[in-house]
């Protein structure tokens, strides 16, 4: 237990902020703020054990972002989405939905060995023999839903002086100043990885910003198409195809956003993904190999995907995929004031038609001989075929069928089975309670 008395020393105080403007004007991310911080106030003098930070967060992939901290063993992160529909009753009996459901701003609590525990994390507490904990919330804005909400533990023998809350109350504003910049910046990483992909998001974020911006590059392209989408769209409604859309994604798609490749664009119901490399035969032979195997991966999904679909009465899903290698443009192009991140090119309409001629030899894969050269295996050969503005008749290839035994490294059901952190639920809980409050005026005011 620490022996550490309870005056604090406001100069080592005032460098642990001074570090934090530096590090926020440096552009630190946020897990890096987070353990500096929390180092540098503990070495301070406060006697803190444990810091728990929440930081509700814009992101397309999840909602929030959790880090603990003790003085043992470091900092442990958590970010999750919650799953549709879940509502974990015993949330509600945690110190921070308490803040948030009383428009609290802190709540202090001495834990004693006895007595029964008012919140569930006081047993997990008082296991470590925590004496004192001081939970907080800090918006980053009014109405805004991004914000900070925490907790200081500590295990002095007589807990928190007077000082050490006037401290970490004065440090907490130091905190969410330079937390609220990891975020902002975290955000526009996040979008645009997310809505550019990692390659091309980290060029718009590098300066590659203008109308015109970009460079030549070679690669492996992948091309792939749901088939006879918009009948289903036209027989089933919106949110029916929207829902097999995503679907359709998350089992073909997802293999070619890794090992090299990238999801560049999706495009209506289909997807353009390339695999950059060098312009000699070995770094396009690892490419197109790569590529290769990412489509007998999505094969394999589809098929576990279309399994489930036959399951459950619903039609399977038809696709069709084109490879080829080649030279193109990548960069931005569009209006002035709009534009967007893409590969064009001679080769990138080349891998299109390609995709096209897999309705014309009934095929779900063919390549062109370019692409099967690098790969080597077996290719069955299916024809040659004059595509629209190139000279030369291209040779049209499918690749050897996978084995019936591939393995499927990753369910495209994953999503829905991620584990949910409590810091998330607290936030999403918070979230839709406000929007019930807000639903239930609005009713009473029309009535």
């Amino acid at each position: 237990m620490s022996t550490i008395e309870s005056s604090v020393s406001s100069i080592l105080l005032d460098r642990v902020a001074e570090w934090l403007t530096n590090s926020s004007l440096a552009g630190d991310d946020l897990e890096n703020i987070v353990r500096g911080f929390c180092e540098r106030i503990a070495s301070a003098g406060l006697p803190i054990a444990r810091v728990h930070l929440t930081f509700s967060m814009l992101h397309p992939l999840y909602d929030a972002l959790s880090f603990t901290w003790r003085r043992a063993s470091g900092v442990t992160i958590e970010g999750f989405r919650m799953p549709a529909g879940q509502k974990p009753d015993r949330f509600l009996q945690s110190p921070y939905y308490y803040l948030l459901d009383n428009n609290l701003q802190h709540i202090r609590r001495r834990l004693t060995q006895e007595g029964p525990n008012e919140f569930p994390i006081f047993e997990d507490l008082r296991k470590d023999n925590f004496t004192d904990y001081l939970a907080f919330v800090q918006p980053f804005g009014d109405g805004s839903v991004q914000g900070m909400m925490g907790s200081w533990s500590t295990d002095h023998h007589n807990g928190f002086s007077d000082d050490m809350i006037d401290a970490l109350l004065r440090m907490q504003n130091h905190l969410a100043v330079a937390a609220k910049m990891a975020v902002l910046g975290k955000l526009a990483n996040n979008m645009l990885t997310t809505y550019l992909g990692g390659d091309a998001g980290k060029r718009v974020l590098n300066g590659q910003i203008r109308r015109g911006d970009g460079e030549t590059i070679r690669a492996a392209l992948v091309m792939g198409d749901m088939r006879e989408s918009t009948m289903y769209a036209e027989k089933e409604g919106r949110q029916a195809y929207i829902d097999t859309l995503n679907e359709f994604f998350d089992a073909i798609a997802a293999p070619f956003n890794r090992n090299g490749g990238e999801i560049l664009s999706f495009l209506g119901d289909g997807f353009l993904a390339v695999y950059p490399c060098g312009r000699h035969k070995d770094p396009s032979k690892i490419a197109c190999e790569a590529a290769l195997s990412a489509v007998h991966q999505a094969q394999a999904r589809v098929a576990e995907l279309n399994n489930d679909r036959e399951q459950k009465r619903l039609s399977k899903i038809g696709y069709g995929i084109g490879l080829h290698v080649g030279n193109v443009m990548f960069g931005n192009v569009g209006l002035k004031d709009r534009l967007t991140f893409s590969a064009f090119g001679s080769a990138v309409n080349e891998v299109q038609r390609l995709q096209i001629l897999t309705k014309k030899y009934g095929r779900e894969v063919v390549a062109s001989q370019a692409f099967a050269g690098y790969c080597g295996g077996e290719w069955t050969r299916l024809g040659e075929e004059k595509l629209r503005g190139i000279r030369q008749k291209v040779t049209v290839l499918q690749p050897r069928a996978p084995a019936p035994d591939i393995h499927v490294d990753e369910s495209f059901h994953d999503n829905a089975q991620n584990g949910i952190s409590e810091a998330e639920q607290v936030i999403l809980l918070h979230r839709d309670a406000k929007k019930q409050v807000k639903q239930t005026s609005m009713e009473k005011f029309i009535q």
